[in-house]
C-alpha cells in the first residue's frame, strides 16, 4: 500500500515538473489613472473607455510579444495625494506602464513615484509644460501642452477682441493655473492687457460675487481657465444676471456634460482643442468599433487609445517592455496611432500639435 502511495506522488511530482516545464502566457500588466469619481469623473472614464479598447483590440491580435495584457485602473480623482496612493498601487502590481493620469496635478506628483518605480507614464491629456519640463526619463505624452494651446487662445483674442475688456479667471490648479496663465502671456505679448484677472474656488456652486464683479466691469469677454463643471456655472450665471458675454475655455471643455450644466446658455461658447481625432482616417475602425457599442469617443478618448498603442509598438520595437528601454525606442521612432503619426523630442512631448478652435452650438462642438 505505501509502495503504491509512494508512486503515485512520484508520478504527480512528474506531471507537475511536466506542466512547470511548458511555457507560460504571462500577462503584462499596464495601468490607466484619472478621476473615475469626483466631478471630473467624465475624463475619467474617457480615459477608461480608451485604455479598456485598445487593451481589447491587442490582445485580440496576440498581445505584446506574446503575451496578453492586463489593464488595472486606479481612481485619483483629481487629486494629487490619492494621485501618489495610486502610483504606490500600481507598483505594488508590478505595472510596466501607465496609460494616466488626466489632471495635470496628478500626473506631476505621480511621475515622481513611477520614475523611482521604474514605471514608464504617457499621459493622454495633461498639458501643464512641467510634466515634461520637470519630468524624468519616464514621461511622455500624447496631447500637446499649455504653452502651445495658450498661444493659440492668447493670438485669437489679440485679433478678435481687441478693445474690449477681458476678464482670466483659473481655478489655481495646474492645469487651469498654467492655461490661464500661459493665454494671458501670449495676450499681453499682442498688446492686449486684461481688465480682471482673478482666481474662484473650484467646487463651489455659486460664483454671483465674482460674476457680479465682472458685470459691473462691463467685461465682454471672459476667458476661463479650469474644468467644464464651474466653468458651465459661471457661463451660467453670468447670463441669467444679464451679462452679454463671450465666455472661451480650453480642452477641459470637450465633454458633452458641459453641454448639459449650460443648455442652450451655452450656445456660442469657444474652447481651444487638438482637430477632432474622431475625423482622422487613422481612427475610422477604432470610431466604428466604439459607436457599436454605443460609445462616442469624444474628448480624450482616443488619447488613451493611442497612449496604450504608443508603448504597445515601441514595445514591439525593443522587444521587451523593460520601461527605460521602451522610453529609448519611444525617443527614437515615429509611431502610427488613432491620432495619426507620433514621434517625440528629447523631454517626451509630442513633435506635432495642432490646436484649433471649436465653437459649442445646441449641443454639439465644431470645429471653426
Amino acid at each position: 500500500m505505501f509502495k503504491r502511495t509512494l508512486g503515485a506522488g512520484a508520478a504527480a511530482l512528474a506531471l507537475i515538473g511536466v506542466l512547470a516545464a511548458q511555457p507560460a502566457m504571462a500577462q503584462i500588466k499596464i495601468g490607466t489613472a484619472g478621476p473615475i469619481t469626483g466631478s471630473n469623473a467624465t475624463f475619467g472614464a474617457q480615459l477608461k473607455a480608451g485604455a479598456e479598447q485598445a487593451v481589447a483590440d491587442i490582445n485580440a491580435k496576440g498581445g505584446v510579444l506574446g503575451q496578453k495584457l492586463e489593464l488595472s485602473i486606479g481612481d485619483d480623482a483629481c487629486d494629487p495625494k490619492q494621485a501618489v496612493s495610486v502610483a504606490n498601487k500600481f507598483a505594488a502590481e508590478k505595472v510596466v506602464f501607465v496609460a494616466g493620469h488626466f489632471c495635470s496635478s496628478s500626473s506631476i506628483p505621480a511621475s515622481k513615484v513611477y520614475a523611482e518605480e521604474g514605471i514608464l507614464q504617457i499621459t493622454p491629456a495633461s498639458t501643464n509644460p512641467k510634466f515634461t519640463d520637470e519630468g524624468g526619463w519616464n514621461t511622455f505624452r500624447v496631447c500637446g501642452r499649455d504653452d502651445q494651446q495658450g498661444a493659440v487662445a492668447g493670438a485669437y483674442i489679440a485679433k478678435e477682441f481687441k478693445g474690449r475688456k477681458i476678464a482670466i479667471l483659473h481655478d489655481n490648479s495646474a492645469y487651469g493655473k498654467g492655461l490661464a496663465d500661459e493665454t494671458k502671456k501670449a495676450m499681453n505679448k499682442a498688446g492686449i492687457t486684461e481688465t480682471l484677472y482673478s482666481a474662484y474656488v473650484p467646487g463651489e456652486r455659486d460664483y454671483s460675487a465674482l460674476v457680479s464683479r465682472m458685470k459691473q466691469a462691463g467685461i465682454e469677454l471672459i476667458y476661463i481657465g479650469g474644468y467644464h463643471t464651474e466653468t458651465g456655472l459661471i457661463l451660467r450665471q453670468a447670463k441669467q444676471q444679464g451679462m452679454n458675454v463671450t465666455v472661451m475655455g480650453g480642452d477641459a471643455l470637450v465633454t458633452n456634460e458641459f453641454w448639459q450644466i449650460t443648455g442652450d446658455l451655452g450656445n456660442g461658447t469657444l474652447m481651444t482643442f487638438a482637430s477632432d481625432p474622431r475625423r482622422r482616417a487613422s481612427a475610422a475602425d477604432v470610431v466604428k468599433a466604439f459607436k457599436a457599442k454605443n460609445i462616442d469617443p469624444e474628448g480624450y478618448v482616443l488619447y488613451a487609445y493611442a497612449a496604450v498603442q504608443v508603448w504597445a509598438e515601441a514595445a514591439a520595437k525593443a522587444g521587451t517592455t523593460d520601461p527605460k528601454k521602451v522610453a529609448a525606442a519611444l525617443h527614437a521612432g515615429t509611431w502610427n496611432t488613432v491620432l495619426g503619426p507620433i514621434s517625440y523630442d528629447k523631454k517626451g512631448d509630442v513633435t506635432v500639435a495642432d490646436y484649433v478652435f471649436y465653437i459649442w452650438h445646441n449641443g454639439n462642438y465644431q470645429e471653426m
